[in-house]
Formats: structure tokens, C-alpha cells, sequence
């Protein structure tokens, strides 16, 4: 039972790193900062990976060690200790992914209003040399 309670807290040890990771990089993102923005992704999908790996060695670890029905207190209470920041490292982290995606949603939105912005002024421009350009060629003839 040494290995479950291990492996469960190697899978907060991760959730923990990745959790961290959020943290700081929604510090950059409410400061406008976006240029670490592949790496944190990468960062974020290799944790992924890593808790993946580890959700296997769990599984694997209960399908060998499924007849074993006795587990003493200490024990369960060691696991029902390790589930229990597991779900709430979920937790925060899943709150933290929404503000992820919202500054990322507030960042796409600036940008797609500077882009209609920069749009509307080149039609602008465009409309006054076009009649600025045709006032002279009436004038010249």
C-alpha cells in the first residue's frame, strides 16, 4: 500500500507544479505579457503527460493488488488525505484555466478591435486620396 500512497502523492507533487505554473503565467497574462505563451502551453502538456503516466502506475498498481481488501486506518487515512488536496488542486486549477482563458479571450479581443480599427482608417485614407487624387485630375483638365 507504500506504492498507491506514493504514487498519489507524486500525482500532487505534479498538480502542485502545475498549479505554480498557472499562477505565474496568469500574472504575465493580466499584465498584457503573452510572450511566454508557447512555452507555458508546452510546460503545461508535459505535466499533462506526466500526470497521465502516473494515473496508469495507479491503475496498474490496483488491477495487480485488487484482491487485497484489508487496508489499516493509517493507511486510508493517508489516502483519503492525498485524495483530498488531489481534488482540490482540480479545483483551483480549474478556476485558474478560466481566468487563463478569459485573459486570453480579452487579449484576442483588443487585437480583433485594433485590426477593425486599423481597417476602418485605411478605407478612410483610402476615400481621401481617391477624392483628393480626382479633385486634381478635374482641375487639371
Amino acid at each position: 500500500m507504500d506504492r498507491i500512497i506514493t504514487l498519489l502523492n507524486e500525482k500532487n507533487h505534479y498538480l502542485e507544479k502545475f498549479y505554480s505554473l498557472n499562477e505565474t503565467e496568469l500574472a504575465n497574462f493580466a499584465q498584457g505579457q503573452f510572450d511566454n505563451l508557447e512555452h507555458f502551453y508546452q510546460t503545461r502538456e508535459h505535466i499533462l503527460g506526466v500526470l497521465k503516466y502516473v494515473d496508469a502506475q495507479i491503475a496498474k498498481f490496483q488491477d495487480e493488488n485488487s484482491e487485497v481488501a484489508v487496508i489499516n486506518d493509517i493507511v486510508r487515512r493517508e489516502i483519503k488525505e492525498a485524495l483530498s488536496i488531489k481534488d482540490e488542486y482540480v479545483m483551483r486549477i480549474i478556476e485558474q484555466d478560466i481566468q487563463v482563458l478569459s485573459c486570453i479571450e480579452l487579449a484576442k479581443n483588443s487585437i480583433i478591435k485594433e485590426l477593425q480599427d486599423v481597417r476602418h482608417n485605411r478605407k478612410v485614407v483610402s476615400s481621401y486620396k481617391s477624392k483628393t487624387f480626382n479633385q486634381r485630375l478635374n482641375e487639371e483638365v
